[in-house]
């Protein structure tokens, strides 16, 4: 039996302490669920940090997993957030190589996505992209046009909306 597979944002809220990560990636693993993208930040405390990790899998049976990492030692609270819930941005930094006769077209994408250049030399720029996963996507989609040199990919980052906890 197959279950199809879906993306899902989890927040996890841990305390810092060596091997909580690797206990978490393992219930993931165990379950056959793959994680996509992991960021980890302190958070107001420095005592604790806040993992947000998109994964993909099945939706039947991830209630029982978000439980399961929830009961981990060290594991504050383990909760999925949908993207309508809460807001979710990436960030995405691109170096392009482009010469100067090429310039103005790399600008225009950068200016229609509402990028920024953070770094100009004669022979490329480095471009930085935020916002919704979709947008930071079609993007790099769009800039592949150029020769890309690097790309690093942030992952999602979020906060639960209003006064729901995160």
């Amino acid at each position: 039996m197959s279950f199809e597979q879906h993306t899902h944002t989890l927040s996890v809220y841990v305390a810092n302490r060596p091997g909580v990560l690797a206990r978490i990636a393992q219930v993931f693993s165990r379950r056959g669920y793959n994680i996509e993208s992991l960021v980890v930040s302190p958070a107001n405390d420095g005592d604790f940090s806040r993992m947000t990790i998109g994964l993909s899998g099945a939706s039947e049976g991830l209630e029982q997993i978000v439980r399961q990492v929830g009961k981990l030692v060290d594991v504050i609270s383990c909760m999925e957030h949908a993207d309508d819930t809460a807001v979710v941005r990436e960030l995405a930094l691109v170096k392009v190589r482009v010469e100067a006769e090429r310039r103005m077209e790399v600008l225009q994408i950068v200016e229609h996505f509402a990028c920024k250049t953070v770094d100009l030399t004669d022979t490329s720029m480095i471009i930085m992209s935020t916002g919704a996963s979709e947008k930071v996507a079609a993007f790099i989609r769009m800039i592949r046009s150029f020769e890309v040199v690097e790309l690093v990919r942030t992952g999602k980052v979020l906060m639960a909306r209003g006064d729901q906890p995160t």
